[in-house]
Parts: C-alpha cells; structure tokens; sequence
C-alpha cells in the first residue's frame, strides 16, 4: 500500500513539472483541453492539479475562454532558490566575465547519476548568431566538451567502466564513438590544455571545456558558439577559460 502511495506522488510531482514545462515551452495561455492534450493525459486528472497550483498561487485562470497561465510566483521562487545557490554564487562574476571577454555562451555543468552532462547555468551570448541552451539541459558525456573535461577527472578504470557502458551515438562524422579514441582525445585534451567539441554532436556548434573542482565536487566550463567563431579562437578562450577555472578554485 506504502509503495503504491510513493509511486502515485512520484507520478504527481513529475506530472507538475511537465505542466511547468509545457508553459514554459508554449509561452501562452492553455485552456484545460489543450494542457491535458499537450501531456496525454487525462482531462480529470488534469484539472486536479490546475485547481491545486491555482489555490497555491502559481497559476491564474486568464479567463474561462483562454483558460491558465503560470503567475508571477513561479519566477519568484525560482530566483529566490538561484539567488541562494552556493556554487553559483561564488562562480557567477567569472562566467560573466568570460562572456564578456569572448562574447560567446557560457556553460556550467556537472554529471548526474546517470553519467549525462547537465548544463546548471547559462549564460547566453548577446551576439544574434550564438549558442542556445538553457539549465537542466543533457547531453551525452562522449560528444560534448565538458563532458570529456568531466571524464578526464574520473579515475582511469571508472573512466573506462562509464565509458563501456554508455551507448556511443554517432551525431556528426566528427564524434567519437570507440572508447580507444575518446581516450586518445583526453590525453592529448590534457596537454594541450583544453578539451573541445568541435562539430561532435552538432556539425556547425563548437565548444571549449576545462573542469574544475569545488568541495570535492567536480564540474566543467564551457565557451561555446558557432563553430567557425571557437576555431578561430580555440587557443584564446582556452587560456582565458583555464585562468578562470584556476581563479574559481582557489577563491573557493
């Protein structure tokens, strides 16, 4: 009985945030109907949760016709929790210095259980042609920069252990899909002093990495943006990126 109650408030709390997603990505109001369509799910079970988040203020019916719409509280939560974060804190002026000094999008990430590249920050590049991402992004650890940056600090048979148990997909003729040459990358990502995506999941994205450690934690940093822009500038967002990462450090 326990277990069936535990997984029904799972399924409950997956499904509010699915609501939240939904808003997020439609960016307009939604009427009871389109909201249950949207997540294949049932009109009723829908209409609990709107009634809920209504009467605890996070969402507002806009009129019976146009139907809800998240209110200002989300937000306000939301910056109320980043605001205290206390890893983004300390690293915030760095990643905002080094989108200003290389006018491309910043990274921070770290791996999740699942051994996935979750993107904890962004910060986007004012620059019209630019790399979009926004927090609680994945990506797969073997074609992504910081996700190399990431496996080069794990010990070598942990390495190897993750590394064999990962499906390597092929998303461009550049990635790398044999555990040998994702090895060979680290290595020669170590003594050059970055680690790079170039073209390896999206053939006209480029990106460079470098990983840090912060109370025994490990993360990484990325300088990321049009593919022909980070070629022709792989060396200087290197140094600057690395500086960074060294600062970051040793002010923690």
């Amino acid at each position: 009985m326990k277990e069936k109650k535990s997984e029904s408030n799972v399924k409950t709390a997956l499904r509010v945030i699915e609501i939240i997603e939904v808003f997020a990505r439609e960016t307009k109001p939604l009427a009871l109907s389109e909201l249950a369509r949207h997540l294949n799910a049932p009109v009723s079970s829908c209409l609990a949760l709107l009634r809920t988040l209504v009467s605890l203020g996070y969402l507002y019916e806009t009129s019976r016709r146009q139907g809800y719409y998240p209110t200002g509280r989300l937000l306000a939560m939301a910056q109320r929790i980043s605001s205290a974060d206390p890893i983004l804190e300390k690293v915030q002026p760095s990643l905002e210095e080094l989108r200003q000094t290389t006018s491309e999008t910043i990274v921070l990430s770290k791996l999740n259980r699942t051994m996935d590249v979750v993107y904890l920050d962004v910060l986007p590049s004012s620059n019209p042609i630019s790399y979009m991402a926004v927090p609680g992004e994945k990506k797969g650890i073997h074609a992504n920069s910081m996700g190399k940056a990431l496996l080069s600090a794990l010990p070598a048979e942990e390495r190897q252990r993750v590394l064999a148990s990962l499906s390597l997909t092929r998303y461009s003729d550049r990635t790398l899909v044999t555990v040998e040459a994702i090895e060979d990358d680290i290595k020669l990502s170590l003594s050059r002093g970055w680690f790079a995506n170039l073209g390896e999941s999206i053939p006209d994205v480029g990106a460079v990495a470098w990983p840090l450690r912060l109370s025994d934690i490990d993360y990484a940093i990325a300088i990321t943006g049009p593919l022909y822009r980070i070629e022709n500038h792989v060396e200087e967002h290197a140094r600057k990126l690395r500086v960074a990462c060294r600062f970051i450090e040793d002010s923690m």
